[in-house]
Parts: C-alpha cells; sequence; structure tokens
C-alpha cells in the first residue's frame, strides 16, 4: 500500500524558513514523482515543487524557484522540501504525493497523482 506522510509543518514570521518531510512506503521509490503541492482558502491545490526519483529530475513553481528546494534521501525513500526567505503568500496546507512515474505526464498537475498525505500547514506571518 503506497502512503505518504508529511512533517514539518507550523507557524513561522516573513523571511524565515521550514523545512517539510515527506516519507513515503509501500512502493518503489525510484519509480515514482514525489511532488508538493499547497491549497489555501479558497484557491486551488497548486503544484510547488517536485521530483523525479528515477533521475533526480526537479521542478519548481516560478513562485518559488530560488526560495525553495526539493530533495531526496532515497535511502530512506524521504523528500525534502526547504522553504527559505518564506513570504505570507505561502501560507497553505502543504501536501505531499506520490505518483508512478510517466515521462507524459504533467509532474506539477495534482490531478496526476493518486497518492496524498494527510497535509501539513504552514503559516507565515507578516
Amino acid at each position: 500500500e503506497v502512503q505518504v506522510v508529511e512533517s514539518g509543518g507550523g507557524l513561522v514570521q516573513a523571511g524565515g524558513s521550514l523545512r517539510l518531510s515527506c516519507a513515503a512506503s509501500g512502493f518503489t521509490f525510484d519509480d515514482y514523482a514525489i511532488g508538493w503541492f499547497r491549497q489555501a482558502p479558497g484557491k486551488e491545490r497548486e503544484g510547488v515543487s517536485c521530483i523525479s526519483s528515477s533521475d533526480g529530475s526537479t521542478y519548481y513553481a516560478d513562485s518559488v524557484k530560488g526560495r525553495f528546494t526539493i530533495s531526496s534521501d532515497n535511502a530512506k525513500n524521504t523528500v525534502y522540501l526547504q522553504m527559505n526567505s518564506l513570504k505570507p503568500e505561502d501560507t497553505a496546507v502543504y501536501y505531499c504525493a506520490a505518483q508512478l512515474f510517466a515521462q507524459a505526464m504533467d509532474i506539477m498537475r495534482p490531478y496526476e497523482y493518486d497518492y496524498w498525505g494527510q497535509g501539513t500547514q504552514v503559516t507565515v506571518s507578516s
């Protein structure tokens, strides 16, 4: 059974940092894409950053590029999202998701993913 579990959310002031973790189990990690998504109240869920564990390719939303870094520890089946220079507009519930990787998938789109974590709240105060 594929499972992903997020942790690391919290309350931080603008300009601060948080590191989110996504622990995965129940599948061959290297065969999957792992994505971080977020959803703020009243807004659609959006892709933040994704990684293809097979080759390590990474993808970022324009809004977070240069501030966030996604990485993976394949031995631990864990993906991290280091979030620096946080802004109030980063406030959202952050979700980790997993999907068997395919070259044709639109890796940053939520609808591509079947397996989702429970979410972790990130709140950035101004």
